[in-house]
């Protein structure tokens, strides 16, 4: 063969084993057992450490998309790490492997035991609805600026973008959340329904039904910035800030999809909802009843 034919012959292989560009969307491999995913971009822990969500495969038919727990914050001193944090700072020592209940999937009970699995840890301090960097001033004359990064909302994204673009099709997803995670559980279970319009999709919040609004209590989501994000969608586009409660959450997402089931548990006297509600200045008052109350709200417009 001539030099020069070999050459190209040399180039012409070489062009052909260069892999092809991959596209952002495109589904990724994961391996058995949990799968920590960095996305990167805008997504990051309260302090501006890294973000990861975890990922464990498993049948592609069922899906389970699970939020966290880990308090919040909304004032200098239950944000500030150096005083008195009422939430998760970042994700330091995160750790699966030893998870119990529905994430113990060596138990033969376990009816998730077979699902895809999609986790989104916690650690912005905004019940993942979180949309700003918000800075909280000094409340004593040596205090530092403090800058939280309230990027629940961009976290949670980045969590179903990589399950928009890896599960294609699952009949079956439950959404489902605990305390903190619980509370934005039901938007969020709207979203991934109106994603997989084909899927039964089920909504199950725990620990968070007797957050209600009350006349005199703090706006904890002015803070985040949620309802700029949330009133783009239609089923939330009249709540503001002054009125808005956890509860309506829930009411908008029936209003427009009431083919969604939804479900709550809570304790009648859940001792960190009265602690929650007693920092937004909401206190001596009966948990139940609020549960009560926010649960009629939601099955006037939900019967089922």
């Amino acid at each position: 063969m001539k030099p020069v034919a070999l050459l190209l012959l040399l180039l012409l292989t070489a062009c052909a084993q260069q892999p092809a560009p991959v596209p952002e969307d495109a589904p990724v491999p994961v391996a058995e057992g949990w799968n920590r995913m960095e996305p990167g971009g805008e997504t990051s822990c309260s302090d501006g450490s890294p973000y990861a969500f975890y990922v464990r495969p498993g049948d592609a038919d069922k899906l389970m998309v699970y939020f966290e727990g880990g308090g919040g914050c909304w004032f200098r001193r239950n944000c500030d790490p150096t005083l008195q944090p009422t939430y998760k700072i970042n994700l330091k020592g995160q750790n699966l492997d030893n998870a119990q209940g529905i994430f113990d999937f060596t138990r033969t009970d376990n009816p998730f035991k077979d699902h895809t699995v999609v986790y989104a840890p916690y650690c912005t301090g905004d019940v993942h609805i979180g949309k700003v960097d918000r800075a909280y001033p000094p409340e004593e004359g040596q205090q530092a600026d403090l800058t939280i990064r309230h990027r629940g909302m961009a976290n949670a994204e980045a969590a179903l973008k990589w399950t928009y673009a890896n599960i294609q099709k699952p009949s079956s997803i439950l959404v489902a959340g605990s305390s903190a995670g619980s509370i934005p559980s039901p938007y969020y279970a709207l979203l991934i329904a109106e994603h997989y319009k084909d899927a039964r999709v089920v909504q199950l919040g725990d620990g968070s039904g007797g957050y209600r609004r009350r006349e005199g209590g703090s706006l904890p989501h002015a803070q985040w910035g949620t309802l700029a994000e949330v009133t783009k969608l239609p089923a939330y586009r009249d709540l503001n800030d002054e009125s808005f409660g956890y509860d309506d959450l829930y009411t908008g997402a029936a209003t427009v999809r009431p083919d969604i089931q939804f479900a709550s548990y809570d304790a009648a006297e859940d001792a960190v909802q009265k602690q929650f509600l007693a920092l937004s200045g909401i206190k001596g008052v009966s948990l139940l009843e609020m549960i009560s109350a926010n649960q009629n709200d939601i099955r006037a417009v939900d019967p089922e």
